[in-house]
């Protein structure tokens, strides 16, 4: 699985060395299940299992933080974009979009919605 991120996402995986510059950085850790730099060990070492079932990727809000921190270049924004792309390819919907709320529809920024529809649907 490691070639198809590399190919996706145009980065190279194994120039990281595990500093923890991304982590560090990012506003969302204290939501993920596995911290951003965990993500790419866990592909190094091949354990693309442990990546597809995280919460990471999904939590992930694409803010460029860990990418403007890395010492390496690793746009890792893009690495979680390409992750969620091979999740979303198995054509699975991880969102009901009949069984959200009214009230959640009402509430909620549009824009917000549009997000994670992008996110957790196929």
């Amino acid at each position: 699985m490691i070639n198809k991120v590399i190919e996706l996402s145009e980065q190279n995986l194994y120039a990281c060395y595990q500093c923890g510059k991304c982590s560090a950085g990012c506003p969302s850790v204290k939501l993920m299940d596995i911290m951003p730099n965990q993500v790419i060990r866990y592909l190094q070492i091949g354990k693309p299992d442990k990546v597809l079932q995280c919460k990471t990727i999904w939590i992930c809000a694409s803010c460029y933080t860990c990418s403007v921190r890395c010492p390496r270049g690793i746009d890792l924004t893009r690495v979680m974009e390409a992750i969620r792309l091979i999740q979303l390819r198995k054509n699975i919907d991880y969102i009901k979009v009949r069984e959200i709320s009214e009230d959640v529809l009402v509430s909620v920024p549009q824009i917000a919605l549009v997000a994670e529809f992008r996110k957790h649907t196929a």
